[in-house]
């Protein structure tokens, strides 16, 4: 064969690779590709086989900083930026440190290629203007507490900013927010007082809860030990009204029996007063069931003054000869009782 024409098949061959990789593009899934003619847009082409004018379409390729040079497919999916360490000085004039990492993803590709130069690199640049400007706003306990109003802050600015790139920024999250060394040993030595101080403080409540259901323990024995000393007050009550019912009932008993011997006996009885003159007059009618009770009293009474040890003398009551009598009328009518049974 000659070298001539195998020099000319070389370059057939080599111009037909050329051609077919100048015309077939395959585009991954989740990513797309721009397509200009003559270095205008022409059109958009989607995950899949796809046919190009060789030499009149062209892909676009996207020069964004992180991204391969040249690379001619635009990924659809979310990203996310981790932004390095940026200063920031808060209300109260306190520098802090801060990273933050960006969550974003291209909603109008034509817009991210077309709107601006270096998209990774705007985004960058607008987290850092707007994470200084929302901290700014805030002093540094409000930094350190409030870390999800920052988050919202930063997101609602950045996707106001960048909505004409055709990027939708889905969440910002910052990581750390690091203050000075000083201003950490002073916050350290804060929050051991808050510590010490809501020790002291739950010590104390719980102190007084404690005496709270001590004295209400306290009430409340008070208050059973009374129920108590009121229920023994009434049944004592209730004994002695028992106890001394019983005994009036004792002593009815007695009377009518007395009465009734004195009824059997009054005949008599009346005969002997009627033959008595002078002191005996004075005696006691004895008839009567309730003087006849009486005299026995009184003689009762008397007996134990005379039994007493402390008793030294003894008064007579001015009417001697009467109670003497009325001694006397009743051993006479005991034994006319007793004659009569």
């Amino acid at each position: 064969m000659d070298f001539g024409l195998i020099l000319f098949f070389l370059f057939v061959t080599a111009a037909a690779l050329a051609v077919a990789s100048k015309t077939i593009r395959i585009v991954p899934q989740a990513t797309v590709m721009m397509v200009e003619r003559f270095g205008r847009f022409h059109k958009l082409a989607d995950s899949g086989l796809h046919m190009l004018v060789p030499f009149i379409d062209k892909p676009r390729g996207v020069y964004w900083t992180g991204t391969s040079p040249g690379l001619f497919s635009i990924d659809m999916r979310e990203q996310f930026l981790d932004m390095p360490l940026q200063a920031a000085i808060t209300r109260d004039n306190v520098q802090i440190v801060v990273d933050a990492v960006v969550y974003w993803q291209i909603t109008d590709p034509i817009k991210s290629v077309y709107e601006v130069v270096d998209l990774i690199g705007g985004i960058m640049q607008l987290t850092v203007t707007g994470m200084r400007s929302v901290l700014g706003d805030m002093e540094l306990d409000q930094c350190l507490s409030s870390r999800e109003e920052i988050n919202g802050k930063l997101r609602l600015s950045l996707d106001e900013a960048t909505d004409k790139w055709g990027v939708k920024v889905l969440r910002v999250d910052v990581k750390n927010i690091n203050p000075p060394q000083g201003v950490q040993v002073t916050m350290e030595k804060q929050m051991t007082a808050e510590r010490n101080r809501r020790a002291l403080v739950l010590q104390a409540e719980g102190e007084r809860q404690a005496h709270i259901t001590r004295a209400d323990g306290e009430k409340q024995a008070a208050i059973a030990m009374a129920e108590g000393n009121k229920t023994s007050a009434i049944l004592r009550a209730e004994g002695a009204a028992q106890a001394r019912m019983l005994t009036a009932e004792a002593e009815a008993e007695a009377i009518a029996r007395i009465t009734e011997g004195m009824a059997l006996a009054r005949p008599q009885n009346d005969l002997t007063l009627e033959g008595t003159t002078g002191a005996d007059r004075t005696a006691p009618d004895l008839n009567n069931p309730a003087q006849y009770l009486i005299t026995a009293r009184y003689i009762e009474g008397l007996r134990d003054m005379a039994k007493s040890e402390n008793a030294r003398v003894v008064f007579m009551p001015a009417q001697t000869s009467r109670v003497l009598g009325a001694v006397g009328a009743i051993r006479e009518l005991f034994t006319r009782i007793g004659e009569k049974t």
